[in-house]
């Protein structure tokens, strides 16, 4: 795997999804899927393009393959294993946000009983409710439309 002209860019990336609250290892690990010239990478490539150690990239793919990012890649003839974007990775991540959505729907709601309705936290915790209310019900639309407007590449 190599990073070539992209270096700068992939860097940028990664500061940026960094900044976005992703760790800094995981940030870089995934931006250096995004930059790859090849279809997959392993493990002990990332560490040694990206000067971290082995146990980084680990934790790095663990977060990403669990949050549906990336995914084992098939690599006959190969003894390690192979890992590679997710097809699809970014309306995965939107549904399985869709969750954590609800969540803070309930919170607000349940705090809104727990402050009163005419308090000013609850004032506070409706917006909050509302908002959130209103992406839960929008997001599974939103991720409809982007599969309707997207070919699957072949594989």
């Amino acid at each position: 795997m190599t990073l070539a002209d992209t270096t700068e860019a992939a860097e940028r990336m990664a500061l940026t999804l960094a900044q976005g609250g992703m760790q800094k290892a995981t940030a870089r690990v995934m931006a250096a899927f995004l930059f790859a010239d090849t279809d997959s990478v392993t493990a002990p490539e990332l560490a040694e393009q990206l000067g971290i150690s082995s146990g980084s990239v680990s934790g790095a793919i663990k977060m990403l393959s669990t949050v549906g990012l990336i995914e084992r890649a098939p690599a006959p003839g190969s003894r390690r294993e192979h890992y590679r974007l997710r097809y699809g990775a970014w309306a995965t991540l939107m549904s399985a946000q869709n969750g954590i959505v609800q969540a803070m729907f309930e919170a607000a709601d349940e705090g809104i009983a727990a402050a009163g309705p005419d308090s000013p936290a609850a004032r506070r915790l409706e917006e909050m409710r509302d908002f959130y209310g209103f992406m839960f019900r929008e997001l599974p639309t939103l991720v409809e439309r982007w599969h309707a407007e997207r070919k699957q590449p072949s594989r």
